[in-house]
């Protein structure tokens, strides 16, 4: 009996506390019973979502809200708000369910704050709110969601949320601002889906267009640059009836990604670094000048290529011509000639009537017109059209019309389609004599320049050595870039900052050897610090290196205008008397080898570090090849030119080597073979062809590196090296085996497989084999598993090169490891 009586009581004790403490129904669920008040919050099974009561990081009051935020995240992150517009000014706020069924928040005076404010059917004590896994807060009885925050979001988008318009239900899926960062209050931007007549995202504030991402065509919206295209082709699910219904979500199931629109109306997209424990921004929207809504006015296109940026289109100059000069670009532009709209023509200015003039890769104007007419017709049913001002065709959309003013235009430079813009036939033909004139003043200018050169040079011996050196500089910078029309656009050369040798000397205490980075094939790099306190890192020409005053202007002409958080920033150079020096931001970890291949520091780059590094080098290879102002092949990646910030960010760097290619280029030939054995290509290294997937070749064998913590030369079983090893394994049904042991987990087995195999697709033997970067990183980030199955990687013996040999073939530059020689043998 006294058993039976202890056990009894046991189990009181035990209903008990699971009431009191909210353990009947799990940390997750609030019922009509179990309210929580001010000092409680739910928590999601996975722990990675927290509800309840907050108040604003940095605010400077005491009011209360009730929201959901990240868990575990050093900085707030708040991703949905109830009571927005009211709050609770102190802490006696309680959420609990209604006797109606609802959810609902009261102050302390038991006074309505905010409910859910739907109809209930059932009894009250028959609902109750779930925190899900997902982040969403969900109403629901047995058999029913009644209400739910995801079909109510607020600035922020999350993974499974639909973010949209749903013609079905009428559900307008949009993002609001906070009015400030501590004021979570409604503010004045919206992130919506525009039907105008094609889906495509706006922002907006107080209702009026702030940026707007171009139509979508069933795979891209077509007014965003590749970078951020990319990311709604492998990122995102897209659900479109063409009846109203255009829904958008994330194509992942980590919940550590999130879009947030921010009171100042940047829609940032962000995802979380395991490494350091912080969210990384993967895109801002908008992200240029040329992204604000009608920048430049009605008729004028906006390109980041031009400076200034704004430009009327072919036919049209500016009104006021004296505000267009000073930068201000609210005159609108205006015809030049009438047009003829009778007299038509095919659309070429063939004859008498309007022609179109042909504009390439643009972000097509505002306020479209929809037509049924097919590619052919669509030109014929704006010219037979008076008050048609241009048209376009895709193949996803259809014809597109523009009547009255065209505006938003901008040019891009790999994504946009091609616009068509009408102007009077005259057009053509004052765009000739135009073209004449340009030329004659032209060679005028160059004319009067070459005698005022030559009157010049007797002054010029007798200017200091380091001054001769700018001008060499700046002179054969302007012979690299000659041949390539784009390149010779983009380098602003007197923009480039030029060092003193004393400056960078005394940063470097002397290039004393307790500051050296490393060495490189240009030459020892070493650490400096600035005389303001910025820390460089600064690279110095060695006399025995191979490579020279070529490669350093080379490189400074490829990277000294590029801009992406994955490539490695140019600060500057120095030429005086025989010193050649490049001056670069400091990477605190140094490069990616003094990682994977150091026994005793392999462990600090986890898994997660890991596929972080892969996609950053392959968003930083994508910018170069096809987003970034010049078309770039870099000829020499490898680990040992993989920089790490603070952050463990991937950078690429040392562009010595790089080739700019001309914007329809797509493959080069060379007899000087450059680069680095074991990472090039099979039809670089023998035929000296090169491209794209030569940098894709390259890419795979770091893809395997970082895998595996081993070099490409390493031997493994009857003596193959890392790719023959990982191809091996890859036939074994073992790829995950290829991984680092310290780095391996069987939760990861599944994505350490496919990346073993993007690395072995990256370096089959035949270029056509390999997928582009773009295509690479859609592999990467996709849950797609049906990938394309490898071919055998290029196995490419190579022999020992006797001294001899060497010398008879100085003219071909590379290196072995991290020091050029001139040889045949590869770095």
């Amino acid at each position: 009996m006294v058993i039976r009586g202890c056990f009894l009581v046991l189990i009181l004790f035990a209903t008990f506390s699971c009431f009191s403490l909210k353990l009947c129904f799990g940390q997750d669920r609030i019922t009509f019973s179990t309210p929580i008040k001010d000092s409680e919050t739910l928590l999601c099974n996975n722990g990675i979502f927290r509800f309840g009561f907050f108040t604003p990081l940095n605010s400077t009051t005491r009011l209360r809200y009730v929201g959901i935020w990240y868990d575990k995240v050093q900085v707030q992150t708040v991703v949905w708000v109830a009571n927005k517009d009211t709050p609770i000014n102190d802490t006696s706020g309680v959420i609990s369910i209604s006797d109606k069924g609802n959810l609902v928040v009261t102050n302390g005076l038991n006074r309505l704050v905010w409910s859910t404010n739907v109809a209930v059917t059932v009894a009250p004590n028959a609902t109750w709110v779930q925190l899900m896994d997902t982040g969403n807060l969900r109403l629901q009885d047995n058999g029913e969601i009644l209400w739910e925050s995801f079909k109510h979001p607020y600035n922020s988008f999350l993974p499974v949320m639909n973010f949209g318009t749903n013609n079905r239900t009428g559900e307008n899926l949009n993002l609001t601002s906070w009015k400030s960062n501590t004021d979570p209050s409604t503010g004045n931007y919206t992130a919506c889906i525009s039907h105008s007549p094609f889906p495509q995202i706006m922002i907006l504030k107080s209702n009026v267009p702030i940026w707007r991402s171009g139509p979508w065509n069933g795979q891209i919206f077509i007014g965003l640059p590749d970078s951020i295209s990319l990311l709604f082709l492998d990122g995102f699910n897209v659900s479109n009836d063409n009846k109203g219904t255009f829904l958008i979500s994330y194509a992942t199931d980590s919940f550590m990604h999130h879009f947030n629109l921010d009171p100042d109306g940047n829609l940032y997209m962000r995802s979380w670094n395991t490494s350091t424990r912080a969210w990384m921004v993967d895109a801002i929207i908008p992200s240029t000048t040329c992204d604000a809504y009608n920048i430049c006015g009605p008729f004028a296109s906006c390109s980041l290529q031009e400076v200034p940026p704004c430009k009327c289109v072919r036919g049209y100059v500016p009104r006021n011509i004296t505000e267009w000069n000073r930068g201000i670009f609210t005159s609108e532009c205006v015809r030049r000639v009438p047009l003829k709209c009778n007299a038509s023509t095919g659309g070429g200015g063939g004859g008498k009537g309007d022609g179109f003039f042909k504009m390439q890769k643009m972000k097509v104007p505002a306020n479209v017109e929809k037509s049924i007419a097919n590619e052919k017709d669509c030109p014929k049913q704006c010219i037979n059209n008076c008050s048609c001002t241009a048209y376009a065709y895709d193949r996803g959309i259809g014809c597109m019309l523009w009547s009255g003013s065209l505006v938003d235009m901008q040019s891009l430079l790999g994504s946009g389609i091609d616009l068509y813009i009408r102007v009077s036939h005259s057009e053509f033909k004052t765009h000739g004599k135009r073209t004449v004139m340009i030329t004659a003043s032209v060679l005028g200018v160059v004319f009067i320049a070459a005698v005022c050169v030559l009157l010049a040079c007797r002054t010029f011996k007798k200017r200091p050595e380091k001054d001769r050196s700018a001008e060499l500089l700046f002179q054969r910078m302007e012979e690299l870039t000659s041949g390539n029309e784009s390149a010779s656009k983009q380098v602003k050369l007197k923009d480039l900052p030029l060092f003193e040798f004393e400056v960078l000397a005394t940063s470097t205490d002397n290039f004393s050897l307790r500051n050296k980075l490393g060495q490189g094939g240009f030459g020892p790099v070493y650490k400096g610090i600035l005389p303001e306190g910025q820390e460089i890192a600064v690279k110095r020409l060695s006399r025995a290196s191979g490579q020279g005053l070529e490669e350093l202007l080379n490189e400074v002409v490829v990277i000294s205008k590029l801009q992406h958080r994955n490539l490695v920033k140019l600060l500057g150079c120095c030429i005086e008397g025989e010193e050649r020096l490049l001056v670069y931001e400091y990477m605190p970890k140094k490069s990616l080898d003094a990682y994977l291949f150091d026994t005793l520091r392999q462990s600090i780059l986890d898994w997660k570090a890991r596929f972080n590094i892969i996609e950053g080098i392959c968003r930083g290879l994508l910018y170069l090849h096809r987003d970034s102002r010049l078309k770039i092949i870099h000829r020499d990646l490898k680990a040992s030119n993989i920089l790490l910030d603070e952050n463990l960010n991937p950078k690429i760097s040392d562009f010595g080597l790089a080739r700019v290619f001309q914007v329809n280029e797509d493959e080069a030939n060379t007899r000087r073979v450059v680069g680095t054995y074991g990472y090039m290509s099979p039809e670089y290294a023998m035929e000296g062809f090169f491209s794209e997937k030569s940098d894709v070749f390259s890419l795979g064998v770091i893809f395997l590196e970082i895998i595996s913590g081993k070099k490409n030369s390493h031997k493994e079983d009857n003596n193959l090296n890392l790719l023959a090893y990982a191809w091996k394994l890859w036939n074994d049904g073992q790829a995950a085996s290829l991984a680092d042991p310290t780095v391996f987990d069987e939760c990861f087995e599944k994505e350490i497989t496919k990346c073993v195999q993007i690395g072995l697709l990256c370096v089959q033997e035949f270029a056509s084999d390999r997928p582009n970067v773009s295509t690479v990183i859609w592999m990467l980030t996709t849950e797609n598993t049906n990938l394309p199955v490898p071919k055998q990687p290029a196995f490419i013996v190579r022999r020992r090169v006797s001294e001899a040999e060497c010398s008879d073939q100085s003219s071909q530059k590379v290196s072995i490891n991290d020091v050029s020689l001139t040889a045949i043998t590869g770095r």
